[in-house]
């Protein structure tokens, strides 16, 4: 296979760039730190989309949608909230030829909008839960911008929630966390996290709590995946967001907010890609296997259609590549590049002993197999793939993540990879410490992996790493 990028090895962030260009995922937009998302990169985020629709409309939240542009004041009702979005903000001004009565901020997430709808549609009790999600585009200023991972502009899924008890918004800030999130990027995505609770100097501007889900990526540094916040009632005072209990009693509700974005794609891209272009797992890619004409001949352009027609009807998505007239080692390389996990490669040498050639982008293995038993094994290459990507990302991630007890040991270790190391060695001194060498607390867990209740729990584990 001819190189067409940079080796990772060599220079990662190069090949990062190379790979989005070369795959035709995303292109620089006109305005510096925006991107403009081309056919082979939105149909990636369509899959990743569709599924977590499902899934959070399974855990009983609906879509709605809020206006792009938000009163500046909104934001200055909560204190901490203003503050900790201040040097992000794109700010309104002048609109329609006049300076405005009110500055408008282009959303940089929309707490304080749906805030303001909640206190107006929330009467009772019986109004609650109220469990809002809505697909949008937000704006954070990026001095440091890089396709998908950080843009001024960016797609996401934001949900907000309302609840009549503490313990009820913790649950469901919970369930997001683990049944929508770590779920879809364990079982979609292949992608091994480690779900924790982020500390207080990482915590989601005016939240209680944010939990959060971290890969690694494949030069080691932590990327977050998603994250799920426990607001308190914070929000709920600030807009007023209140409930007429059983009892008759005015209460404040409490309330969550949760979001992705398409920074999932740069996850995708940087955990299983490799020096030939994009690897994706089969369920989230748009095509799942291609059939190739090699070259055009007696009965071969029949045959292929004929096995994509199998194909579909086994419920693989596949798509035909009959353009013999373009050189097929050409066509080879751009498969390879957007990451088609199965090509079926078909000439009249193959046609002529009755078999096909099964290439699978996952492992490089290349096959000649029975056209009979084509559609067989494609779908079963498609099942071990998807698990050999997670086991295989699995298997770096705990390749380079070492057991430490200092913090001047994890700060070391991070360097390269990934530290555990007990909280109770680190703390917020160490924290600030470890800031100050370009690391940072990914996350804290109990020593049996499952989420704390609160930062200052006995035996906390933390993970400490370099991220993006």
């Amino acid at each position: 296979m001819a190189r067409v990028l940079t080796p990772r090895a060599e220079d990662f962030p190069r090949w990062y760039q190379d790979l989005i260009a070369k795959a035709q995922l995303a292109d620089n937009g006109p305005v510096r730190g925006t991107m403009v998302i081309r056919p082979a990169g939105y149909a990636i985020w369509e899959h990743m989309q569709a599924d977590m629709d499902l899934r959070i409309k399974e855990a009983g939240a609906q879509n709605a949608y809020f206006p792009l542009f938000i009163p500046e004041s909104y934001l200055r009702r909560e204190a901490e909230h203003v503050e900790g979005f201040s040097p992000e903000l794109a700010v309104v001004t002048h609109a329609g030829g006049k300076q405005l009565a009110e500055p408008l901020v282009v959303r940089p997430t929309s707490e304080t909008v749906i805030g303001e709808f909640m206190a107006k549609w929330v009467d009772s009790y019986r109004d609650l839960p109220l469990l809002l999600n809505q697909w949008a585009n937000i704006v954070r200023w990026e001095l440091r911008p890089r396709t998908f991972l950080r843009t001024t502009e960016f797609l996401w899924q934001e949900g907000h929630t309302a609840h009549a008890t503490e313990e009820d918004a913790r649950r469901y800030a919970r369930e997001i966390h683990k049944t929508v999130y770590e779920e879809f990027m364990v079982n979609m995505l292949a992608i091994p996290v480690v779900p924790g609770r982020k500390t207080k100097g990482e915590r989601f501007a005016g939240a209680t709590n944010t939990m959060t889900v971290e890969a690694m990526m494949g030069d080691t540094k932590a990327l977050q995946m998603g994250t799920s916040h426990e607001l308190g009632q914070n929000f709920a005072k600030a807009f007023d967001i209140t409930y007429s209990s059983s009892a008759g009693k005015v209460e404040h509700a409490w309330t969550t907010s949760w979001g992705t974005s398409t920074r999932m794609m740069g996850g995708l891209i940087m955990v299983h890609g490799d020096d030939n272009g994009l690897r994706l797992p089969p369920r989230i890619a748009p095509i799942q296997a291609q059939v190739m004409v090699i070259k055009a001949g007696e009965g071969v352009v029949e045959a292929a259609a004929n096995l994509r027609d199998e194909l579909k009807a086994a419920g693989v998505r596949v798509k035909l590549d009959d353009r013999a007239d373009i050189p097929f080692g050409r066509r080879a390389v751009d498969a390879e590049l957007q990451g088609i996990p199965v090509r079926i490669e078909v000439g009249p040498r193959d046609l002529a002993a009755g078999n096909a050639v099964v290439a699978r982008r996952i492992d490089g293995t290349k096959s000649p197999i029975a056209l009979g038993d084509v559609v067989a094994d494609v779908v079963s290459a498609l099942k071990a793939d998807q698990q050999r990507m997670y086991d295989d990302a699995l298997t770096f991630r705990e390749a380079n993540t070492v057991d430490v007890k200092t913090l001047g040991d994890a700060i070391e270790a991070a360097q390269t990879g990934w530290a555990r190391v007990p909280w109770s060695a680190v703390g917020t001194d160490g924290e600030a410490e470890a800031n100050g060498k370009a690391v940072t607390v990914r996350c804290l867990f109990r020593e049996d992996g499952s989420m704390p209740d609160t930062d200052d729990e006995p035996n906390l584990v933390a993970i400490l790493a370099r991220s993006y």
